[in-house]
């Protein structure tokens, strides 16, 4: 486990010697190695378990080294870059010729961004360049939102962990594709279709489902090691609840009635009513109850307006 500048200082010393090493963002952590080397762009996908034909994000410096990576940058993209870099934004572009097939799995697009952390921040100053960083955790399991879940989940399999304490937000970063007529959101995340609408000043899409190749666009992703069901508020009673379960919940109805049915305190993890707090938990939260080591968890279907997508999304990718 790496700490403070002397853990950024070894950090970089790894990554010039094509290492991977999990780095803290403001989302989750991502599991970092040169992205313009193809032999340490190919231990993430080893490190992880990931098919090689799955796009990864590359994490730049500042976004005046958008045009090494990508090309027929739109000006929306200077917009965005602009009003919400550094931060939890990818952009979906158009690649660079220079910028290799294995970072984007086979693909002529490339998501980039500027993460916020201050010690990425400073690793990727220091090192000079682009880093591909998928979350820090083997494929479809549980994004690590704390340096702890990315030793359980990656201990033996990667050279080093920086510990920068638990991710601001708790959940991937919004990706907008721009490489069409009309931007389109194609991972719900913290940045949310407002915020870039006013930004852009026009219309932009967010499909519930979409056939474009990025992270986390699979139908079984995010998933603990147990078993995951979501119910309604009204499913939670004693004929319908599974025996040997833990549950995750939000409302204070919810918990009344569980407590009511004899569950104990500490079988029931309550979650923030609104959708930032719950965001920021949920990871860590699903961490917690996979500890139980129970036959089934249980969600309670958190709300379904807009400003709810990013939670909805990864919690029915969970459920797969």
């Amino acid at each position: 486990m790496l700490r403070g500048s002397e853990g950024v200082a070894r950090a970089v010393e790894l990554l010039h010697q094509g290492e991977c090493v999990a780095l803290p963002t403001e989302t989750v952590y991502g599991l970092a190695a040169d992205a313009s080397d193809d032999d340490a762009v190919g231990r993430i996908f080893t490190a992880k378990g990931r098919p090689t034909n799955h796009p990864l994000i590359v994490h730049i410096p500042s976004a005046e080294h958008l045009d090494h990576w990508a090309t027929d940058i739109p000006s929306s993209a200077r917009l965005l870059a602009e009003a919400c870099w550094p931060g939890p934004l990818t952009l979906l572009l158009r690649k660079s010729a220079s910028t290799s097939y294995a970072v984007t799995g086979g693909l002529d697009t490339i998501g980039l961004r500027v993460p916020a952390h201050p010690l990425f921040s400073a690793v990727l100053v220091a090192f000079g360049s682009g880093l591909a960083a998928p979350s820090a955790n083997r494929y479809k399991a549980l994004s690590p939102t704390s340096a702890e879940q990315v030793v359980d989940c990656l201990d033996g399999r990667i050279a080093a962990v920086l510990d920068g304490g638990p991710c601001e937000y708790g959940l991937e970063s919004t990706i907008v594709d721009l490489t069409g007529e009309v931007p389109r959101i194609v991972r719900a995340g913290p940045v949310s279709r407002q915020q870039v609408q006013a930004v852009l000043g026009c219309p932009v899409e967010m499909p519930e489902e979409h056939d474009v190749i990025v992270p986390g666009n699979v139908r079984a992703h995010y998933q603990p090691r147990t078993p995951l069901i979501m119910a309604s508020l009204e499913e939670m009673t004693g004929e319908s609840l599974p025996a040997n379960a833990g549950y995750m919940i939000f409302s204070a109805q919810a918990r009344a009635q569980l407590l009511a049915l004899g569950l104990a305190p500490d079988e029931i993890l309550q979650l923030p009513t609104d959708p930032v707090g719950y965001g920021k938990r949920l990871y860590a939260s699903l961490h917690a109850l996979d500890q139980l080591e129970r036959d089934v968890l249980v969600v309670e279907q958190p709300p379904t307006d807009e400003t709810w997508t990013a939670v909805n999304d990864r919690l029915r990718r969970a459920v797969g």
